[in-house]
C-alpha cells in the first residue's frame, strides 16, 4: 500500500470534496453502498489520502450524519426564531412547514438520519447524539412553553418507562433541560409529520397529490387542534 500522503500535500478542500462525492453516491446507490475506494477513484485520488480524513466507512458515515443533523437543526431553530416568542401557535407550525421543505431538498440527508440504517453500521451515541438533539431541540421548545404557559393540552399521555428515562436524561445534556412531558409530546409529534414526510419523499401519498401538501397542512392544523389550548 503507498504511503499516506503528508498534510501539506493535501488538497485544502479534500475534506469537504469527500463528503460531497459521498452524498452523490447515496444519492445514486443509496448509503449501503458506500465506498471509500469509489469516492477516491471519483476524486483521483490515492485511498490513503481519504483516510487520514476517515479512516473507514463507518468514520464517513458518522461525519455525514452530523452534518445532515447539524443542516437540519438549523433550519428549525431558524424557522422558530422568525416567528414572535409569544406565537407559540405559529412557531409551531412554521417547525412543521421546516422541516418538511428541509426534507424535500436534502433527500438524502434526510433518509440518512431518519431511514432506513445502513446494514452493519452503528452510529456513536457520543458523537451523533450532541446535533441530534440540538435538531429537535426547536420543536421541544415550542412545546414546553405551551406547557409553561398552561396551553399544553396533553391530559393523560403517557409516562415514560423507568428504563427508557435514562435516554431522555442524555438528551436534555445537549437539547435543552426541558420537561419531560414537553419532550414526550414533541417525539410524538415528530413521529407523526415524519411518517407523512418519508411517504412523500417515497412517492406514496396517492390519492392525496405527489407533493402531498394539503395532506401535510391538515396534518398541522390537527396538531394544533390536538395539542394547543385555545386562548
Amino acid at each position: 500500500m503507498s504511503p499516506r500522503p503528508r498534510k501539506s500535500e493535501q488538497q485544502p478542500n479534500l475534506q469537504a470534496a469527500i463528503k460531497e462525492t459521498a452524498w452523490k453516491q447515496i444519492a445514486e446507490a443509496g448509503g449501503a453502498a458506500l465506498s471509500l475506494r469509489a469516492i477516491a477513484r471519483e476524486l483521483g485520488i490515492t485511498a490513503p489520502a481519504i483516510y487520514n480524513y476517515f479512516p473507514d466507512r463507518d468514520a464517513l458515515v458518522t461525519a455525514l450524519i452530523i452534518d445532515a443533523y447539524t443542516s437540519f437543526g438549523d433550519s428549525q431553530i431558524a424557522a422558530r426564531d422568525a416567528i414572535p416568542a409569544d406565537d407559540l401557535p405559529a412557531r409551531m407550525t412554521a417547525i412543521g412547514v421546516a422541516y418538511r421543505d428541509w426534507a424535500r431538498t436534502y433527500p438524502q440527508r434526510y433518509q440518512l438520519i431518519f431511514g432506513t440504517p445502513i446494514p452493519g453500521y452503528e452510529a456513536p451515541l457520543e458523537a451523533v447524539l450532541p446535533s441530534a438533539a440540538r435538531s429537535l431541540s426547536a420543536l421541544v421548545s415550542v412545546v414546553d412553553g405551551l406547557r409553561a404557559a398552561g396551553r399544553l393540552n396533553a391530559p393523560d399521555f403517557p409516562k415514560v418507562k423507568e428504563e427508557y428515562k435514562f435516554g431522555f436524561e442524555m438528551w436534555k445534556k445537549f437539547g435543552g433541560d426541558y420537561d419531560l412531558l414537553s419532550l414526550s409530546v414533541a417525539v410524538l409529534i415528530w413521529a407523526r409529520v415524519h411518517g407523512i414526510v418519508s411517504l412523500e419523499i417515497a412517492g406514496n401519498l396517492p390519492p392525496f397529490g405527489a407533493d402531498g401538501n394539503a395532506l401535510y397542512m391538515y396534518e398541522m392544523q390537527a396538531l394544533q387542534k390536538q395539542f394547543v389550548k385555545a386562548l
